[in-house]
């Protein structure tokens, strides 16, 4: 099984399936690189090489109890890459996937990176401050993560149904499908569960995004109880000068499961777009 040693001495588990382009994928906060494995298999499928990583404290990488933030994470992903060697590379990141993908463009710069995919993705900025006032107050995200030190299942229980649209038209998923999601989020280390919330939460995109010039493709559902579309899509779109925004009617937070098929073509339509070479 491919595992890296990041700069801080970390053990990292990834995926590495097929040859051809490579498109590496971010998971969603408490997942890991399990989550996108029907549209990896898609791509496999179709001639591309899919990669995944399980991010610090997820999966079966280490959880070292610290890192949780979005620059360390970044360092990861180009550790990641760096041992790879990609080169003309697609990002996919789903929900906070996304924020890593932003955080290294930031960091470490586009050179080896062709264009992006955004999710559902956690962008630009979550918390409520007087210059973002739809966002989420402080003292509620405190709250919600100090029940998670010891009820992060009753919560998952609570909210596991509007992850994947129950009740939506169109959104038909396995009793199997819904409970591996749950599992996994609930089997994650419950530090990296907590503190990485705090940085998807709290971390402030809305500088970083008119900086990147990559193409990227966003896609949202108009019913993403997670992070609704206003405040995610349509923001990203305003911030990204090379962006297209795709809106998923009646479509949840969980795209992988409710719209795998759909995605797997919207992201192969992306993929076959000529870029003009860079100068």
């Amino acid at each position: 099984m491919p595992f890296i040693e990041t700069r801080a001495g970390t053990s990292l588990f990834y995926r590495d399936w097929g040859t051809g382009r490579p498109v590496l994928f971010l998971s969603a906060w408490g997942m890991d690189s399990n989550e996108a494995r029907g549209v990896m298999t898609d791509l496999v499928a179709r001639g591309f090489r899919a990669i995944a990583l399980d991010r610090r404290g997820h999966g079966r990488s280490d959880d070292p109890g610290l890192g949780y933030d979005f620059d360390t994470l970044a360092d990861d992903l180009a550790d990641l890459i760096d041992h790879l060697d990609l080169h003309d590379l697609t990002l996919v990141g789903h929900s906070m996937g996304g924020g890593e993908i932003v955080r290294y463009l930031t960091r470490h710069g586009s050179a080896r990176v062709e264009r992006l995919v955004l999710l559902a993705a956690t962008l630009p900025f979550l918390l409520a401050t007087p210059d973002n006032p739809d966002g989420v107050p402080a003292e509620h995200a405190d709250a919600l993560r100090d029940s998670w030190r010891h009820h992060l299942d009753r919560w998952l229980t609570d909210n596991g149904d509007a992850y994947i649209g129950v009740g939506l038209p169109g959104c038909e998923v396995s009793r199997i499908a819904r409970d591996q999601v749950l599992n996994s989020i609930a089997g994650t280390s419950r530090h990296a569960i907590i503190e990485c919330n705090r940085a998807v939460v709290e971390t402030d995109f809305r500088a970083e995004l008119p900086a990147i010039t990559l193409p990227t493709l966003i896609v949202h559902g108009d019913s993403d109880a997670s992070i609704p579309v206003e405040l995610g899509g349509h923001r990203q779109a305003a911030l990204l000068p090379h962006s297209e925004l795709l809106v998923y009617e009646n479509a949840p937070h969980g795209l992988y499961l409710t719209h795998p098929e759909r995605l797997t073509r919207d992201l192969l339509a992306f993929l076959a777009v000529p870029i003009p070479a860079r100068a």
